[in-house]
């Protein structure tokens, strides 16, 4: 069984059991988060599909970190013939939450 969940304005597909990173939540560490906007459900081969969302279906889950950063993005700006370069980095905030159950 899994779903296709809206997360923060982003779609991932989830299953009972799996450990994924989202964009930051405000949500504490241990803390249960429900998410009910979910796109499709397929249980088993029957599939239910949203018109946007699924009615009466949601997704639970915990956190487990709040604090995690991605990998490091490197940003390089050059003005040509101008002796201008600039190197900037940033790393992106994340949250790692665990599939509890499809409802």
């Amino acid at each position: 069984m899994y779903a296709i969940v809206d997360i923060a304005g982003q779609q991932f597909k989830v299953e009972a059991g799996k450990e994924i990173f989202v964009q930051r939540l405000a949500a504490a560490k241990d803390e249960k988060v429900e998410f009910e906007k979910v796109l499709l459900v397929d249980n088993e081969g029957s599939v239910s599909v949203g018109t946007p969302y699924v009615d009466g279906a949601k997704v639970s889950a915990t956190v487990l970190d709040d604090t995690v950063k991605a990998d490091k993005v490197l940003v390089f700006k050059k003005i040509r013939r101008k002796g201008f370069q600039k190197l900037n980095g940033h790393r992106q905030k994340l949250t790692k939450i665990k599939i509890d159950a499809i409802a």
